[in-house]
């Protein structure tokens, strides 16, 4: 674990600034989606070194005075702009944290993630933390889980949460999958195959596998649509089941399963229910897969605070009861169902992916 959760070096002066900047904090996310969503900081990127005025701003976005003094004014302490030295009137470049807003894909998915899928929720955390329950999702509508809602959501907010979860598990497939064909599978079971983007990824990479494709049966049907699994139809079986069901089964017919930002979906407890509803059902020496990002096995410090943010999407708008694992915490919780640990790969691909390899015993 990084060094900076056991050291508190910072000033009293720093200290104080830090917790302004938590007070104010929804008053920043809203007002740097803004700047992105106004077009103020395109706007000023084009300019180069040169810069913007505040009335050029005004005069290339079409907004009145008032909106872009207030919006650039805040922009400046956010560090998304900076004034040219020696500019008269202030002329406005793009600061390096205002290119990354602007421009950079993780960034973009996370703060549209964060804005469309949570913001309005994440009022009643306090209530989904005293009752176990997402308090937040009823901005959406009436479900237990947000999984049973997804094909209900308003449209940009589906497009958001699939954005942000298929950014960060499409970057990793190509680090996992040479791991997962070394032992080589012949039918996979996709446990939370969401879109079949696994499993698409992995009937391209191997044209022999077969793979079943479980999900909850409205994620099912919306993989059913999904053109890009229409050329594998005869090597993909897919199982709609809610596996928290103990009346429901699950496929034996496999030699290996997998889970990619799955298990992060529920309590340790349901965890170890899964493991083994699954270890009732597949043969013996199975190979199973967990693919998570683990928050304590990060190498930068932006990946761990990115981790540690989700969790609190699943208490306040996904299920209630899950977040993002620490590697001990995963790792017991599988062991305790009869799974044994072959080997860990961390750091796979770039946001630091660790694939877990267990086997039936």
């Amino acid at each position: 674990m990084h060094s900076y959760y056991y050291e508190d070096n910072l000033t009293a002066l720093q200290a104080k600034f830090a917790a302004q900047k938590l007070a104010f904090a929804p008053a920043a996310f809203q007002t740097a989606k803004a700047m992105v969503d106004l077009h103020i900081l395109e706007a000023i990127e084009d300019s180069k070194t040169k810069g913007l005025t505040i009335e050029a701003i005004i005069d290339k976005t079409g907004l009145s005075s008032y909106t872009v003094k207030l919006l650039v004014e805040f922009s400046l302490s956010l560090e998304l702009v900076k004034i040219v030295p020696n500019s008269d009137p202030n002329a406005y470049v793009l600061g390096k944290t205002g290119y990354f807003l602007l421009n950079d894909e993780l960034t973009k998915a996370n703060m549209n993630f964060m804005n469309d899928v949570c913001y309005q929720g994440l009022f009643y955390l306090q209530d989904s933390l005293k009752t176990g329950k997402p308090a937040g999702l009823k901005v959406f509508g009436d479900w237990d889980t947000i999984y049973q809602g997804l094909s209900s959501l308003p449209e940009q907010v589906q497009k958001s949460w699939f954005a942000f979860d298929h950014y960060y598990s499409d970057s990793i497939f190509d680090a996992a999958l040479p791991i997962v064909f070394k032992e080589k599978p012949r039918h996979i079971m996709d446990i939370g195959s969401n879109t079949g983007k696994f499993t698409k990824a992995a009937l391209s990479y191997n044209n022999q596998v077969l793979v079943t494709m479980v999900d909850l049966p409205q994620q099912i049907a919306m993989a059913q649509k999904n053109p890009d699994l229409f050329g594998f139809k005869d090597r993909i079986e897919t199982f709609p089941t809610n596996i928290l069901n103990a009346g429901e089964e699950l496929p034996s017919n496999v030699d290996t399963v997998w889970m990619s930002q799955f298990l992060d979906c529920f309590s340790l407890d349901e965890v170890q229910g899964i493991l083994r509803k699954i270890k009732k059902y597949v043969p013996s020496h199975c190979n199973i897969f967990v693919l998570e990002p683990l928050w304590d096995m990060q190498r930068f410090e932006a990946a761990s605070y990115s981790i540690q943010a989700t969790s609190i999407y699943f208490a306040a708008m996904a299920n209630g009861n899950s977040k993002m694992y620490s590697y001990s915490d995963l790792v017991s919780a599988i062991e305790a169902a009869g799974c044994s640990l072959v080997c860990a790969h961390h750091n796979l691909g770039i946001n630091s992916y660790s694939l877990l390899q267990f086997r039936v015993s």
